[in-house]
């Protein structure tokens, strides 16, 4: 953790616990930074930051204060909110604090993600130009050629889409999000990969919608799961990532995909396909999209996986009239994506760029993931089968490993770890696990770490 951060931490802590009363006027920033061995700069920065998350107020020419106005506790938060936050702890992990080895990281480190060329290219310059200096709203369906681009590229996995069935979004989790809103109502009832992907179920609880976990083998989905579950719950939807699944790395086998449609047919059910990872798998992986052709399938992309985080560009496809009903609300809720951002992301494709990123992206997945299955299964991790291209490997433990004192002493020596039990629907018991990220598992502290704690626990 950042000096600064310690800082803000400590003095939040005080004022929670409230040991600093509400209208007490704080160190100067000269005597807090010798209260707490740091520069001035240092300390002007967590004061400011205290501010700005609302703990502190600054009066001018009087200095720091704790503000009066307490933010409400988690207690007080409606209990489906509540329920919401808990799932994302994770995400808040990820996004706040700092960690030495970033084993739970849901994202390769930022050297993997190369710098692009922006200003001198001629074919980005061609693909940006006509930015207004107020560049307005744009289309509610996004960047036109970047549509028609994104068509091309669906044709190649043989998923047939014209444009106007594409519709850009912020990211993967704002599709998931219009879909959500679109086709569900609180009370309603859905089924979830489990283990699977954890915001997704912080945001269907957050909506009061009820969520089942449908068991997750290393091929796809378990179709007697899903079918018991779809007899008795009678859910609208099935959000399921077919390949390189997040969390375990699996991907489906064309058997299974055709069984899962059938399954999907027979019970009214709609299937949400998540595919953050496509541009670095093959084309003509099994998707169930190109089996359906977006009868009753609802697929979703992303360029935050493989591109940039902060260019939150993703997009969802599917026949219409439902995209225009998702365009609908898509306008509703936010009016319409960054048109300037998706030039951007178009350009970065047009101009080549992106293509050479991915060869090179795909050589270091590679290359990390056999490193990483080397140096886990040399120390006793046992690995269930993982299909190539993705960034994960689910790390089975042995069950006499307790994950939550696990991470606590991972944490204690800069380890960020994401355990099994945060990628369930239902948090119960289960064996120990954790997500491993392949581009920090041969990091040599965690190795040693791991392998000690294996070892303590007769694994090897």
């Amino acid at each position: 953790m950042t000096r600064v951060g310690s800082i803000v931490d400590r003095i939040a802590g005080l004022i929670g616990e409230g040991l600093l009363k509400p209208g007490e006027r704080l160190l100067s920033v000269r005597a807090g930074a010798v209260e707490h061995g740091v520069s001035k700069n240092t300390m002007a920065e967590a004061y400011d930051r205290l501010v700005a998350l609302g703990h502190v107020e600054a009066k001018q020419g009087a200095g720091y204060y704790v503000a009066r106005v307490r933010h409400a506790v988690a207690g007080q938060q409606s209990a489906h909110v509540a329920e919401a936050v808990d799932f994302v702890s994770l995400l808040r992990e990820q996004l706040v604090q700092s960690y030495a080895v970033r084993i739970g990281d849901g994202r390769p480190p930022p050297s993997w993600m190369e710098r692009f060329e922006v200003g001198g290219n001629p074919r980005f310059l061609a693909a940006t130009r006509g930015l207004t200096p107020d560049h307005g709203y744009g289309s509610p369906w996004g960047f036109l050629p970047l549509r028609e681009r994104l068509a091309l590229t669906l044709g190649e996995r043989s998923i047939t889409a014209s444009p106007d069935q594409i519709l850009l979004t912020q990211g993967a989790n704002h599709a998931l999000d219009l879909v959500a809103r679109q086709m569900l109502e609180p009370g309603d009832t859905v089924l979830v990969d489990s283990p699977g992907y954890y915001p997704l179920f912080g945001k269907l609880r957050l909506s009061r919608i009820g969520i089942v976990g449908v068991q997750r083998r290393h091929d796809g989905p378990d179709l007697d799961d899903l079918a018991a579950k779809a007899a008795a719950h009678k859910p609208k939807l099935f959000f399921t990532q077919s390949l390189a699944h997040n969390p375990t790395g699996g991907s489906i086998t064309p058997a299974v995909a055709h069984r899962l449609l059938g399954i999907a047919e027979q019970h009214g059910l709609y299937v949400v396909e998540d595919d953050p990872f496509a541009d670095v798998l093959p084309a003509a992986s099994p998707r169930l999209a190109a089996l359906d052709q977006l009868e009753r399938v609802i697929y979703v992309g992303t360029f935050s996986k493989t591109l940039s985080a902060s260019l939150r560009v993703g997009y969802v496809a599917a026949k219409r009239p439902l995209i225009d009903r998702l365009c609908d609300v898509k306008m509703l809720t936010i009016v319409s994506t960054s048109d300037y951002v998706e030039r951007i992301v178009y350009a970065f494709i047009a101009s080549g760029q992106y293509l050479r990123h991915l060869r090179r992206l795909k050589t270091l997945i590679g290359e990390h993931t056999e490193k990483a299955t080397l140096a886990l299964t040399r120390i006793g991790v046992r690995l269930p089968p993982a299909a190539p291209g993705g960034y994960y490997l689910w790390g089975e433990l042995p069950d006499r490993i307790d994950e939550a004192e696990l991470v606590r002493q991972a944490a204690e020596q800069g380890i960020f770890l994401a355990p099994g039990t945060l990628f369930l629907p239902t948090r119960t018991a289960t064996a120990p696990a954790m997500r491993i990220n392949i581009a920090y598992a041969g990091d040599p502290r965690f190795i040693a770490f791991l392998g000690d704690r294996l070892h303590a626990h007769g694994a090897r």
